[in-house]
C-alpha cells in the first residue's frame, strides 16, 4: 500500500529500529553528494582519505562518550552480534591454558553465545538452568571458575525484556559483555571490562556494523582457527580496514553518535530511558493483571518490555486485535518476538517520550475497552 509522505509511524521494532529524523534526513541530504564531492559514502573508497574522516570521527564520538579509556582500541567490524559470539571465543578462549570460559544465560542471545562457545573451548554455565527466562540469578549462587579465560553474560536481553542493572564481579577474570540492545543507553565504566560488544541497529545506528571495545593485552591470543576477519589483533592493526568494512554503516552511526552528543549523552539518554520505560511499567503494574509482564521487576529491561494482554500467559486473540488497533494508530513491530508470543516495545534511544505517551494512552484505552 502507497502511503502519503506525512505518514510516520511509531516504530517500536527490537531492531532494525527506529533512527532519530535528523539524522535521516542528514543521510538524505548527504546521499549523492558527501561534503561536496559530488559523490555519496555508498559510491566512496574505504581508502580514501574522505571516508578515513568518517572513520576516525566515530571513533573518536564513541571514545568522548563512553569515555573510553586509551588502552582499548575500538573496532568496527561485520557479522552481527552472532558473528561475536564466535569471534570472543576465538579471541580469548585461549588466554588461560585450560581454554575455558564462564558464560551467565539469562536469555536466547546468551544461550546462543554459550552454545557456539563449546566449539572452541569448554563452557561453564555459572548457575543452574533457568526454567524461563525472567530472572538474573542471585551473583552469590554463580559458581566462577577462577581458570576462567573470561566470564560472559548479555547486558540486556532484547527477547525476554531482561536487563542487568549492575556489573557482575569476576575476581580479577576478564569480563566480556554483549551490550548490543542498550548500548549508549546510560553510561558505562569501560575499565570494568575486557570488551564489550555491541551491534548497532539498536540504539547506534543501522544493520552491519558492530563496535567491538577491546583491551590491548587480550590481542594476540587467538586460536589458531579463527577466520582472519575475525581477528581483533589483525583489524585493530589495520584500523578495522583490513578488508572493507562497512562504510556507510558507519557514517549513519557517526551521525547518530553526533545526536546522541548533541542531546545529552549516554546520561541524557538513560534518564529518558527510565522515564519511558516506567510509563509503560507502571500501567502494567496498575492494571490488575490485564497486562502482564514476566520479568522480575528487579531485572525489568528499559529498552524492551515483552507484556501479555487480558490474562498472564495471554490471551492470542485479545493480542491479535490489540496489535490491529495498535497498526490502525499507525503503531509498528509490536509483536513478541516468535519463540516467546505476546507483544513487545522497544523503547530504544531515538523513541520519543511523545512517542511511548502513544502507545501509554492506547494501553489505556484498550484496557478500558477489553477489561
Amino acid at each position: 500500500m502507497e502511503q502519503n509522505n506525512s505518514y510516520h509511524p511509531i516504530n517500536f521494532g527490537a531492531g532494525p529500529a527506529k533512527l532519530p529524523q535528523s539524522v535521516l534526513l542528514q543521510a538524505q541530504k548527504e546521499l549523492l553528494n558527501y561534503s561536496g564531492l559530488g559523490i555519496g559514502v555508498l559510491e566512496m573508497s574505504h581508502r580514501s582519505p574522505d571516508f578515513n574522516k568518517i572513520l576516525s570521527k566515530t571513533e573518536s564520538l564513541l571514545r568522548e562518550l563512553l569515555k573510553i579509556p586509551v588502552n582499548y582500541k575500538v573496532l568496527f567490524l561485520q557479522g552481527g552480534g552472532s558473528g561475536q559470539f564466535s569471534a570472543v571465543p576465538l579471541n580469548l578462549i585461549g588466554l588461560k591454558e585450560d581454554k575455558c570460559a564462564d558464560y551467565v544465560v539469562t536469555g536466547t542471545w546468551s544461550a546462543k553465545a554459550a552454545k557456539e562457545a563449546e566449539k572452541y573451548g569448554k563452557v561453564n554455565i555459572v548457575h543452574p538452568k533457568l526454567d524461563g527466562y525472567t530472572k538474573i540469578p542471585d551473583p552469590s549462587s554463580w559458581t566462577l571458575n577462577p581458570s576462567a579465560s573470561y566470564v560472559y553474560y548479555c547486558c540486556n536481553e532484547t527477547v525476554h525484556g531482561v536487563e542487568y542493572n549492575f556489573t557482575p564481579e569476576t575476581n580479577g577474570v576478564v569480563l566480556v559483555s554483549d551490550m548490543s540492545s542498550n548500548f549508549l543507553s546510560r553510561p558505562v565504566d569501560v575499565s570494568k571490562f575486557g570488551l564489550i560488544f555491541a551491534g548497532a541497529q539498536k540504539n547506534v545506528g543501522s544493520a552491519g556494523v558492530t563496535v567491538v571495545i577491546v583491551r590491548e593485552d587480550l590481542l594476540g591470543h587467538t586460536l589458531k582457527e579463527c577466520p582472519i576477519v575475525l581477528d581483533y589483533k589483525v583489524q585493530a592493526e589495520m584500523n578495522s580496514l583490513y578488508n572493507t568494512p562497512p562504510c556507510f554503516s558507519i557514517y549513519i552511526m557517526s551521525l547518530v553518535l553526533e545526536w546522541i552528543k548533541n542531546n545529552g549523552g549516554s546520561a541524557a539518554m538513560e534518564m529518558l530511558s527510565k522515564q519511558k520505560s516506567s510509563m509503560i511499567y507502571d500501567l502494567i503494574n496498575a492494571s490488575n493483571g490485564f497486562y502482564a509482564c514476566p520479568v522480575d521487576e528487579a531485572c525489568r529491561s528499559r529498552m524492551n518490555i515483552p507484556f501479555r494482554v487480558g490474562k498472564k500467559g495471554g490471551d492470542d486473540a485479545l493480542e491479535k486485535v490489540f496489535l490491529e488497533g495498535a497498526s490502525k494508530r499507525g503503531m509498528i513491530s509490536l509483536k513478541g518476538h516468535r519463540s516467546v508470543g505476546g507483544i513487545r516495545a522497544s523503547l530504544y534511544n531515538a523513541v520519543t517520550l511523545e512517542d511511548t505517551e502513544a502507545l501509554a494512552a492506547y494501553m489505556k484505552e484498550f484496557l478500558k475497552e477489553h477489561k
